[in-house]
């Protein structure tokens, strides 16, 4: 159980503050919402020459280590980037590249570390490919297979909601191995041998993909450490909420920002609908709400990887997080009336971002039934 005398402290350090600002104003600047109402359509995943200009900024390297050509900081970090993502709807795979990224230091080998990780702070794509038809957020079950033949691996099965794969340079991909789980990785043209679908997803604005592994043959030597596969579900798992998390909290401050300009302009009976109570009392609660979000999602950030202590932390931020960018994205629509019901109301691409992000790795729901373990 946790020390329930231990006061909790959020920790802000001054790259976190920079990164914060540095991040709020690239997002402002490179992702206006008409530029994610375009997305919707574009044949590409996301803006390349944007996700360059990110790379420049050092943002794919900030949890790197400084040997493989990172700042050695870490999710905390991330965290401040991911924030104002959130905010402005951005679409790029800095998360999932972020978790690939992850994943290798937890449990690639040398030889993969000294590969990838430099490819992936200099702008190198990675997709995560952990999810299956079953929908099961335990993340150690599964029904993808790889079979030893010789020195290579053939795999089988399909993986569900993987974001920016036809677009990637490595995937990592969960599959059962000798009746336990693996993690493998899947460069370029192992991704080109497999077979993708694009999902239709709520978040319009996101690619996903279904990627059915039948065929794919890999040499055993893409197969991360078998000692560590299960340390490094536990803790991708962890990462994924700390980040989505990170993206409610920026989507809620960005969705109330849309209901605070319609307040402000939008008049019935000769007066702004701000100046109603009906309408100020729920925005403050939604101000509120993403407020105490956020110091959950600080403290995790602060916490996270300490044991128990971090998860629940990471746990906690994460119910909050979806609950807050709900209630916010909610309310929008209703206080936009008729039009908020309507495709050109921009209150409904934060509603889908926010259903998106919520029931990735567990909605608020499962993270409290799982926390009541942890506390009780």
């Amino acid at each position: 159980m946790q020390d329930t005398n231990k006061r909790p402290t959020i920790e802000f350090s001054d790259e976190q503050a920079q990164l914060l600002e540095v991040a709020t104003s690239f997002c402002a600047d490179k992702f206006p919402v008409d530029r994610a109402r375009a997305r919707i359509a574009a044949a590409e995943d996301f803006d390349r020459s944007v996700w360059l200009e990110m790379a420049s900024l050092g943002w794919l390297g900030v949890a790197v280590p400084e040997e493989f050509g990172g700042s050695s900081l870490g999710l905390a970090e991330v965290v401040t980037i991911v924030e104002p993502m959130g905010r402005y709807l951005a679409g790029t795979p800095l998360t999932s590249t972020t978790l690939v990224a992850q994943a290798l230091i937890k449990a690639g080998t040398d030889a993969q570390k000294s590969e990838w990780l430099p490819a992936i702070c200099e702008g190198a794509i990675g997709a995560l490919a952990l999810t299956e038809p079953s929908g099961d957020w335990n993340l150690a079950n599964l029904a993808s297979k790889a079979v030893r033949n010789g020195d290579k691996l053939t795999l089988s099965g399909v993986k569900t909601f993987v974001t920016d794969a036809a677009s990637a340079d490595l995937a990592i991909v969960s599959v059962a191995l000798d009746g336990a789980p693996a993690l493998v990785l899947l460069d370029r043209a192992a991704l080109a041998s497999a077979k993708m679908e694009r999902e239709t997803v709520i978040d319009e604005t996101r690619r996903s993909y279904r990627v059915k592994l039948d065929g794919v043959t890999i040499p055993a030597s893409n197969l991360l450490d078998p000692a560590k596969t299960a340390d490094c579900l536990s803790h991708l798992d962890l990462a994924a909420c700390l980040l989505l998390s990170a993206e409610m909290c920026g989507g809620a401050s960005g969705v109330i920002d849309v209901t605070v300009e319609y307040l402000k302009t939008r008049k019935q009976f000769d007066k702004y609908i701000g100046s109603y109570q009906a309408l100020k009392h729920p925005t403050v609660d939604a101000l509120l709400a993403m407020e105490a979000a956020r110091s959950h999602l600080y403290y995790a950030a602060t916490v996270f990887g300490k044991g128990e202590e971090g998860e629940i932390a990471v746990r906690m931020a994460k119910a909050q997080a979806s609950d807050a960018l709900a209630f916010a994205s909610d309310r929008a629509i209703q206080f936009h009336g008729g039009f908020g019901f309507t495709y050109d109301c921009d209150a409904q691409l934060y509603r889908r971002r926010g259903l998106w992000c919520e029931y990735q790795h567990g909605d608020a729901a499962h993270h409290r039934r799982r926390l009541a373990d942890l506390l009780l």
